[in-house]
């Protein structure tokens, strides 16, 4: 599983742009160099800027973080019950 906190207000909506079904906001994710910090995240999200304004001195603002969550083991496949054995019992007093 992967989970995801975005912190809304610090997007520049300058950098949003509109594509043909909305508008989009382009993202970059890092692993944390140092491993998972002290909430378990284990990556970083960025607001992905133009070519243009990096080259304009503009910083790419970190927008929140990212958890890969292990996988759950799988679980145990449950034992096969033996078979029952076969109702021989035709007699028609058996209401079951």
């Amino acid at each position: 599983m992967i989970t995801a906190k975005i912190n809304v207000t610090k997007i520049l909506k300058q950098h949003l742009y509109q594509g043909k079904q909305g508008k989009y906001l382009d993202l970059i994710i890092w692993e944390n160099k140092d491993g998972p910090d002290d909430y378990g995240n284990t990556h970083i999200i960025c607001q992905s800027l133009s070519k243009e304004a990096r080259e304009r001195g503009e910083k790419r603002p970190i927008i929140g973080n990212l958890k890969l969550e292990q996988d759950r083991p799988p679980a145990r496949p449950t034992p096969k019950q033996p078979a029952a054995p076969a109702d021989d019992n035709d007699d028609p007093e058996v209401p079951f």
